[in-house]
Order: C-alpha cells, then structure tokens, then sequence
C-alpha cells in the first residue's frame, strides 16, 4: 500500500535504526502526528510469550494516570440495586433482559463497553456470538464482570483500557491524544509499560520484552529503546 505524502514526510524525521527514550519518542510522535485531527497516541509492545500456552496468557484491564482522552459509552447490564449504582455512577445506558433482547432483535451496539453482574451472564451467554467478535462480552479478568458497578463504570469513565496479548505476543494500548501534553503521555505510557513488567508470567525466560513503539493514529510508529527503562 503506497503511504501518503504526510505520512512519508512524518517518517523521514524517525531515524531509522535508531531507539528513542520515552521522552523522546513522546516528543516526537506529538510533533510528527501528520493529520489534522486530534490522533489517538498508541503504544504498542512485543512480548515473548507463547500464548498458545495457558500460563502464557496476558489480558487485563487497567486505569491510566491521565485517561485516555477518549469518552466511552457504557452498558451495564444488571439488576436492582447493581443497576441503580450503575445509573448514578454514569453509565449511559442500563438495564437487564430488555437490553439483551434489543441487541439480539435490532443487532444494537450503541455503545463502547459492556459491564455485567455474575447473576447476568447466563442470559447474556445466549447473545455471545455477537459480543464476542467485537470483544464486546464482559469479563472477570478486565474487571467487566462485578458485583461493584459504580466502581466498574467510574474506571471505564476515567479512562480504563483492556489489553490482551494476541498470537504473537503483541498488546496495544491507546494511552491518550496527540493534544495531551507531553508529561502526561510520557506518564502514561511508562504506568502501562511498569504494568506490564509486572504481570511477567514466571515460565518466560530470556527477554521478556522484544519491541515497544510509539505512534499516533496516522503517523509512523517510533521505537522505544527497551534498555531506557529505569523502573
């Protein structure tokens, strides 16, 4: 695919061969961000995991220190006292089986993420053929399946982000917008990247992270030198 002038002139300020610090390349990706929207900034990491093996698997949701920068819509799924939390604590739309029903009848999806409470997943197990490609289904490991909704809602309204690792090893994370000011980028990307050093599966030996870079919605991606990491 042939790259537009803008992209190619933005990928000839990234040296190639060379590995930025997280500063840098921060700073970078903000000045070369070619399009004249607001870009999404994303972080993007190889690990060296086999995820064809269960103790290999990374997935998880987490709270950046600055959000992302984007506003998301939110689903709860729940009843009673769960469903009022919910509503007061922001969700944009909440409600039980009427709502399972209108996705299924309407094939609805006005919305960005969808939380649950344990009691409303067999009922929603009956539509998982239709969340599940679009990685809309609640789940424990991303903190979408609870009892606590308030606190389930706040976190996505803060600007929580889910992450998994996919076949190859790779995560990517949008972890705020070009306009963010550079601090609060670099502050974000390095709470994710820490996170992931973290959850390191004790079976990985050798290098754990192979490759990180930076990058912006439309722009070229900017390599992370991995030995830059002080924490």
């Amino acid at each position: 695919m042939k790259k537009g002038k803008k992209y190619v002139d933005a990928a000839s300020k990234v040296e190639k061969g060379r590995a930025y610090t997280i500063e840098e390349a921060v700073k970078l990706v903000k000045e070369i961000a070619p399009a004249k929207f607001d870009e999404s900034v994303e972080l993007a990491m190889r690990l060296n995991l086999d995820t064809k093996k269960a103790d290999q698997q990374l997935r998880g949701a987490t709270v950046l220190p600055n959000g992302t920068g984007k506003t998301k819509k939110v689903l709860v799924i729940a009843k009673g006292d769960a469903a009022k939390a919910a509503k007061e604590a922001g969700a944009d739309y909440v409600g039980d089986v009427d709502m399972i029903d209108k996705i299924a009848k309407e094939n609805w999806f006005d919305f960005d993420t969808m939380i649950a409470t344990p009691d409303m997943m067999p009922a929603l197990g009956k539509i998982g053929k239709l969340l599940g490609p679009k990685g809309l289904m609640p789940n424990p490991k991303t903190g979408t399946v609870t009892m606590d909704t308030k606190k389930a809602v706040e976190d996505v309204k803060r600007g929580r982000v889910e992450y998994r690792a996919d076949s190859f090893g790779n995560v990517a994370v949008i972890v705020g917008k070009v306009s963010f000011d550079e601090a609060k980028l670099v502050e974000n990307v390095k709470a994710f990247i820490s996170l992931i050093l973290k959850t390191k599966p004790s079976v990985v030996k050798g290098d754990y992270v192979l490759n990180v870079s930076v990058s912006s919605t439309m722009g070229p991606g900017v390599k992370i030198d991995v030995k830059s990491f002080d924490f």
